[in-house]
């Protein structure tokens, strides 16, 4: 758990940061067994009335948008194969609802706040996706965001009628031309007057402004036309995650804003470094047409030991057993294969032995200790792989400054420990002081603007985007 001290970081407080809450429509996220927590009410995931309320709260608060997460497979690798028994009682990510039908109602209570939902590219066709997310930004009135992901569970894999996983860098070959075909269809197939509703003519639609794509490609063969008009932002604003090396090429060139991962700044600043200038050099991109947002978990209270005693509580509520199954989700690796003593810097595969070093060398307090399953799983109870800071407001926002100064990231995606009180403990602690230093906004500079508008003026995909060649000029 990350402390800090440290006076304020000049080059951080230049710029103000972009805020997201990163939620999940499941009982648990990534704090397994908190769901029973007194000020979590995630066990109401299945109601909407969670929904609305916890939306108009962010919105309230200044968030700048609610970023949800989603997988379509259960972590089912942990004491397995295809046992589903240890996520169970912690509603470790599963069960799990699918988020896009969430933000109309959202949308409708809330005047500004930015749903970005995760949908995959693997699973589905372009077409029909498409069309949903069409759909849901003309209800939403342009505060709608697609995070792009691939998808890595066999679980969901195995569901869709394969026998494991597309390999990695396929899944994102698939994924280019699937982006192809969605921008053909959202950008190119409605002229921007196509549907004037002009009734002394008679004319819903014009002829001759609505025309089909006839993309044919090696995975996709879509004629077209698109079957909704365009919404007020054609292209929803586009977030991706993934720093693999496909997936830093993919979120350069498509990507308006990546979520990245890390435990510390420095590795975090390999990735902002390495998206910008592919962005830039191969892409032709301006380097601010990308923002760039890290996981955060904060535990943060009046003073540096009421926090500390916050975060002890939390782990009083933790299930050990839910971590060990996200662990195997995120790994593919069951460690209940090895016994309870094994020291995992030194035994298993090197991709466990590479992730344990890393938490060695970075987590404090770790100096010595052995990583054990027990270790690794009380590691994993708040906040899953994401990096935690723990104190009051100054030490939160200090630390906060401190990323922002090495990392150059624009600002964070928050996680929760319990929902909403972690987004309230943000809205009553860290908000303030970060808005007493000038790290963010006091007001909204437009109200109702859509998504793009937020980030960078304009409700369009910008001209230096890649997708902006398929516009009907």
């Amino acid at each position: 758990m990350a402390t800090s001290n440290n006076s304020n970081g000049t080059a951080a407080s230049k710029k103000q940061f972009i805020l997201n809450a990163f939620v999940m429509n499941t009982p648990g996220h990534l704090s397994p067994g908190l769901w029973r927590h007194p000020r979590n009410k995630t066990a109401d995931y299945n109601k909407l009335s969670f929904w609305t309320s916890l939306a108009t709260y962010l919105d309230n608060a200044g968030f700048d948008a609610m970023f949800i997460a989603d997988v379509l497979g259960p972590y089912d690798v942990y004491k397995g194969p295809a046992n589903v028994d240890p996520i169970l009682a912690a509603g470790a990510q599963f069960p799990v609802n699918d988020p896009l039908y969430l933000v109309p109602a959202m949308a409708a209570v809330t005047k500004n706040i930015i749903f970005g939902v995760t949908a995959s590219t693997t699973y589905d066709a372009p077409y029909a996706h498409a069309r949903r997310f069409s759909t849901v930004d003309h209800l939403a009135e342009g505060r709608v965001a697609w995070n792009i992901v691939t998808s890595y569970l066999d679980s969901a894999a195995k569901n869709f009628g394969l026998d494991t996983q597309v390999e990695h860098d396929e899944r994102y070959r698939i994924a280019e031309e699937y982006m192809q075909v969605c921008y053909k269809l959202w950008e190119g197939s409605w002229k921007d007057d196509a549907a004037p509703r002009d009734t002394k003519t008679g004319q819903f639609a014009v002829a001759g402004k609505v025309r089909q794509i006839n993309h044919e490609g090696k995975y996709f063969k879509v004629p077209g036309p698109h079957i909704c008009e365009p919404s007020l932002q054609r292209t929803p604003f586009l977030f991706q995650a993934g720093t693999s090396k496909a997936g830093t090429e993919f979120g350069a060139k498509h990507a308006e804003a990546v979520f990245v991962g890390g435990q510390t700044p420095e590795k975090i600043k390999d990735s902002v470094d390495a998206l910008r200038k592919t962005a830039t050099e191969k892409y032709g991109r301006h380097h601010d047409h990308l923002k760039i947002l890290c996981g955060m978990t904060l535990v943060v209270d009046e003073t540096d030991d009421a926090a500390q005693k916050k975060l002890d509580d939390f782990l009083s509520y933790g299930d050990r057993e839910g971590a060990l199954g996200l662990f195997g989700g995120w790994t593919g690796v069951d460690l209940s294969k090895y016994t309870d003593d094994e020291d995992f810097r030194f035994v298993g595969t090197p991709a466990i032995q590479s992730i344990v070093k890393r938490w060695s060398d970075t987590v404090p307090g770790s100096e010595g200790l052995g990583w054990t399953k027990a270790r690794i799983a009380d590691f994993l109870l708040v906040g899953g792989m994401i990096p935690t800071i723990v104190g009051s407001p100054t030490t939160v926002v200090d630390e906060l400054e401190r990323w922002a100064s090495i990392s150059g990231v624009d600002g964070f995606n928050l996680t929760h420990v319990v929902n909403p009180g972690s987004f309230e403990d943000i809205a009553e602690f860290v908000i303030p002081e970060l808005r007493k230093r000038g790290l963010f906004k006091t007001a909204v500079k437009k109200e109702g603007a859509t998504a793009r508008e937020v980030f960078f003026g304009q409700s369009h995909l910008l001209d230096d985007h890649t997708g902006s060649q398929h516009k009907w000029k």
